[in-house]
């Protein structure tokens, strides 16, 4: 049995009594309700696709998402709510993840009950599991189920099952949220995010779109990771980078010239 048929495998047992798909429009979850919708095409059963849009995202985030589903064929259920409302969340802590996640995922539940959809899955992949990720407990007390995660997928090769398909997402870089920009122990208010996001987009739409980008926040200071490669295309355009994030208030600058690292705070956590 092929990888792709063992997906579906698994996913057909679950899919007679409903499917909901905590989707973000990422690689992981877009590849996922591609197959799911093959499945459902084949045999017809309850799938939606859910959306959480917070603070914790920018609005292009919410129409990439949108695309995404489009392309594969889903609508696209959006919610709203604001993880900052919960005190324990403002200050950034280390299991920042997993309060937003249990808080997140249950409206999921809740909507995916009053749907009667038995089944909540998320886009987690082998990697995941590999470094510091406090929500996957947050997902594991809630009954959500990991698919490409159970079953060993990991990022590489779900961007190439993703190509093989011609999916738009094989080479759309990762975008975890905004909170992850900051250092733990940071107060997170809307205006940070939302400056910090606008940030990070400007210096996005200079740069090749698979090109990974983080704008790290330490008060005044931006600092920018992007690929090792993209070094060089950063400093090409550094006149408008420079204006663009001085109008949104930075007031210096940095390049990390170790480049783009994922979970660089969280080093000491794992």
């Amino acid at each position: 049995m092929d990888r792709l048929e063992e997906l579906k495998a698994f996913l057909r047992p679950r899919a007679e009594h409903g499917i909901a798909l905590a989707f973000s429009g990422g690689t992981d979850s877009s590849f996922l309700l591609a197959v799911l919708k093959e499945i459902h095409d084949g045999s017809p059963f309850p799938l939606a696709a859910f959306y959480m849009q917070t603070v914790f995202q920018t609005d292009s985030e919410l129409e990439q998402a949108r695309a995404a589903a489009a392309e594969a064929g889903v609508g696209l259920a959006v919610f709203r709510c604001d993880p900052l409302a919960l005190p324990e969340l403002r200050s950034n802590p280390p299991d920042r993840c997993y309060l937003c996640k249990h808080h997140l995922f249950g409206q999921f539940l809740d909507a995916a009950r009053s749907r009667g959809l038995e089944t909540l899955l998320d886009g987690t992949n082998a990697d995941d599991l590999k470094v510091y990720r406090p929500g996957r407990r947050a997902l594991q007390e809630l009954g959500v189920v990991s698919p490409l995660a159970e079953l060993g997928f990991t990022k590489a090769e779900i961007r190439k099952l993703a190509a093989v398909r011609g999916l738009s997402c094989a080479k759309k870089p990762s975008l975890p949220c905004l909170a992850t920009r900051f250092e733990y122990g940071t107060e997170l208010t809307p205006e940070l995010l939302e400056r910090t996001g606008k940030g990070e987009e400007l210096i996005r739409k200079l740069l090749p779109p698979e090109t990974d980008v983080r704008l790290r926040v330490h008060g005044d200071l931006a600092r920018i990771e992007v690929s090792p490669a993209a070094l060089p295309l950063v400093l090409d355009c550094r006149n408008e980078i420079n204006a663009g994030l001085k109008r949104l208030g930075f007031k210096f600058l940095t390049l990390d010239l170790e480049g783009f690292r994922s979970g660089c705070y969280d080093t000491k956590q794992e």
